[in-house]
C-alpha cells in the first residue's frame, strides 16, 4: 500500500490530460473552424450599406427614420 496514492495520481494525471487535450482538439476542428469558415463565406459578399437600407426600410432606427 505504500506509495499507492503517488502510482495511481501519475497515472491520473497523464489520463486527465490527455482526455483535455483530446476535447481541446475536437472542439477547434468541430466547432471553431467550421465557425471561421462560416463566418468567412458570409463577410466575402457581404453589403453593410444594402443591409441598412433594408433595415432603415423596415423601420428599425429611430435615428433614421423610413421613406
Amino acid at each position: 500500500m505504500r506509495g499507492l496514492l503517488a502510482r495511481r495520481m501519475k497515472f491520473h494525471l497523464l489520463g486527465a490530460f490527455l482526455v483535455s487535450l483530446g476535447c481541446a482538439t475536437l472542439y477547434k476542428f468541430a466547432v471553431a473552424e467550421p465557425r471561421k469558415r462560416a463566418y468567412a463565406e458570409f463577410y466575402k459578399n457581404y453589403d453593410p450599406m444594402k443591409d441598412f437600407e433594408a433595415m432603415k426600410a423596415a423601420g428599425v432606427f429611430e435615428s433614421a427614420p423610413a421613406k
